[in-house]
């Protein structure tokens, strides 16, 4: 069950006044799953924005025609210890509102907090100060992605560089 105390302690919420995150726990849950769970999987609609509360999860494409996903596919990893890894699944903000990667837990165990994507959509176009922090939050996930996505780009360019002597 989620709680006000456990929503508080989720960076994406900390602005929040108590009336605020009120509102918040009424469109979420709590979700708990063990090692290489799969959360989601890529091409599923996204219906709910994900936070980590406890544990840790990796973003990761599935291959065609393979076995199982592995490490080998991770795009990102997403814990408590940073806090703009912590949110993941905000496709369910963004036409065509499906799951890009899939998630799975590579932790012993994982607690997650899965807020309704339409609900929280809904949440923050009529309590603007609501979306206004969390959006602005958003953006910050956004851009640590994208710093994320750079650094494996020039790891990558990097290689095939130094293969190609």
């Amino acid at each position: 069950m989620v709680t006000v105390e456990m929503l508080e302690k989720l960076e994406i919420f900390d602005k929040l006044t108590n009336q605020e995150l009120g509102k918040i726990l009424e469109i979420c849950s709590l979700e708990e799953f063990q090692n290489q769970d799969r959360l989601f999987m890529e091409g599923e609609k996204a219906s709910d924005m994900w936070v980590v509360a406890e544990g840790k999860v990796e973003l990761r494409f599935e291959m065609p025609n393979t076995q199982a996903s592995s490490s080998n596919t991770t795009m990102s990893a997403h814990g408590e210890e940073i806090p703009q890894s912590q949110v993941f699944g905000w496709s369910c903000f963004i036409p065509p509102y499906k799951m890009r990667l899939s998630a799975y837990c590579t932790s012993r165990k994982c607690q997650v907090v899965k807020v309704h994507g339409e609900k929280l959509n809904q949440l923050m176009a009529s309590e603007p100060s609501i979306g206004f922090k969390i959006m602005g939050y958003l953006v910050q996930v956004v851009g640590f992605r994208f710093k994320q996505m750079q650094d494996e780009v020039v790891k990558f360019m990097g290689l095939n560089l130094m293969n190609s002597w």
